[in-house]
């Protein structure tokens, strides 16, 4: 599908049904495969032959959508997990292991950085976190010569910091290590991270991939542009034998596909965090109207952030597309044709006023999640990242009355009669 456009893709591509076969993408809901030859299942598991044996490391619903995200970030292969958390956990650790260290944007979800920061530590990889605002000296202080990989989101949530893909790229391929960016927020319909320099791609497909909060995903993309041989000292997991599987090399025998392989052959294997047939069937529908629901959502929010700028009881407004916004013209650079539907707003009265306002909405939904059809807010201190401490908090991007507002697909008439009535009553 490579020659068609990114709106084709999103409802044509990974799945091509042939003569006869069912037109809508079927669901393989079978955890087993029939073989008739017990040799032929030995090289299934010897990775000799490509097939399907068992569902927790391949499946034919599942490879279909994974396909599809593939073509739409521009990569070479790509695989689903159960969640967005599980997705960035597998990109680190299939390269990182005990005694090893990655750089990461301070400015990411709650979520990633309790796993960078404190989970992965516990496994002996360990994080240095840098402000995404930072000089390319500051940001080249924080190699260390067992660094494997650097870390960031397009926009960061909530944040929503926009990542100078440039910068952090040659920070990362200048010290010999894969760039790896979770593209959530932004989607490929308003980024397409490979073309910036990031190897790597992960997504939260629970979000605008999905679209209608119908089923938890994650997604991982090999670009298939990093040279793990030319590094072939600081990525023997990929460079040197699996005695796991025989002793094979993954560079040698799968070549630009090594990433993805080595992440389904051992830590899908060993960790099952797979994603349902039945999800990924979801997942699909979801993605055949993103390129649709995307312009949806930036229109919308482009509007509400213009509202709430103007109103007399909003301390601050945040929205990347919005002129005047810090990071309008990094994101004019990478997203020319929006960035995502969320924004983030403060109220003059603080952190009660932003709750008396929250609990005052009755179209608009206080929920924890973002990014979905439905238009809902939420307060990051208090939910998302309540884990995190002030100081931790403050380096996130995440102020105190921050209030995250994930404008829907609604009329926006609808979405800001019910800010003006909640408004006043703050």
């Amino acid at each position: 599908m490579s020659d068609y456009k990114i709106e084709t893709k999103c409802i044509q591509s990974g799945y091509e049904p042939a003569n006869g076969e069912p037109r809508v993408l079927p669901i393989c809901q079978s955890t087993t495969f029939k073989y008739s030859s017990s040799e032929q299942m030995g090289r299934l598991f010897d990775l000799e032959e490509s097939g399907y044996f068992y569902t927790r490391l391949q499946n034919p619903t599942n490879d279909a959508v994974a396909a599809k995200i593939c073509d739409l970030e521009g990569g070479v292969a790509a695989m689903l997990t159960s969640s967005g958390q599980a997705a960035n956990f597998y990109a680190v650790m299939n390269i990182a292991g005990e005694g090893d260290h990655i750089v990461c944007a301070s400015a990411v979800y709650g979520g990633t950085y309790n796993l960078y920061a404190h989970t992965i530590r516990k496994m002996g990889v360990e994080a240095t976190f840098v402000d995404p605002d930072c000089t390319q000296e500051e940001l080249d202080a924080a190699f260390r010569e067992n660094t494997k990989a650097v870390f960031g989101e397009s926009i960061a949530n909530p944040a929503l910091v926009v990542l100078d893909f440039e910068k952090f790229a040659r920070a990362a391929h200048e010290h010999g290590v894969p760039f790896i960016v979770d593209n959530t927020f932004a989607t490929p319909i308003n980024c397409r991270p490979f073309e910036w320099g990031a190897d790597i791609v992960t997504h939260s497909t629970t979000k605008y991939m999905d679209g209608h909060a119908t089923c938890v995903g994650g997604a991982i993309v090999d670009s298939g542009n990093f040279d793990w041989d030319a590094c072939a000292d600081k990525f023997p997991g990929l460079t040197t034998p699996d005695e796991t599987y025989h002793g094979i090399v993954y560079t040698e025998r799968f070549g630009k596909g090594a990433y993805i392989t080595k992440a389904t052959a051992q830590l899908m294997r060993d960790l099952g965090s797979i994603q349902s047939p039945q999800n990924a069937f979801l997942l699909n529908l979801g993605l055949e109207t993103l390129h649709l629901r995307m312009a949806r959502h930036c229109e919308n929010a482009l509007k509400a952030a213009g509202f709430l700028k103007k109103h007399d009881k909003v301390a601050w407004v945040n929205c990347p597309s919005l002129a005047g916004d810090k990071y309008y013209d990094l994101a004019k650079k990478y997203m020319p044709d929006g960035t995502c539907g969320v924004i983030t707003f403060g109220l003059k009265g603080g952190r009660e006023a932003a709750v008396r306002m929250m609990d005052a909405l009755k179209m608009i939904a206080i929920v924890t999640h973002v990014a979905d059809a439905r238009s809902c807010v939420l307060h990051p201190a208090s939910h998302t990242h309540r884990q995190m401490n002030d100081q931790e908090l403050l380096e996130a991007g995440v102020q105190p009355d921050l209030i995250r507002f994930s404008v829907g697909i609604e009329n926006i008439d609808d979405i800001v009669a019910d800010l003006t009535q909640a408004l006043e009553r703050v």
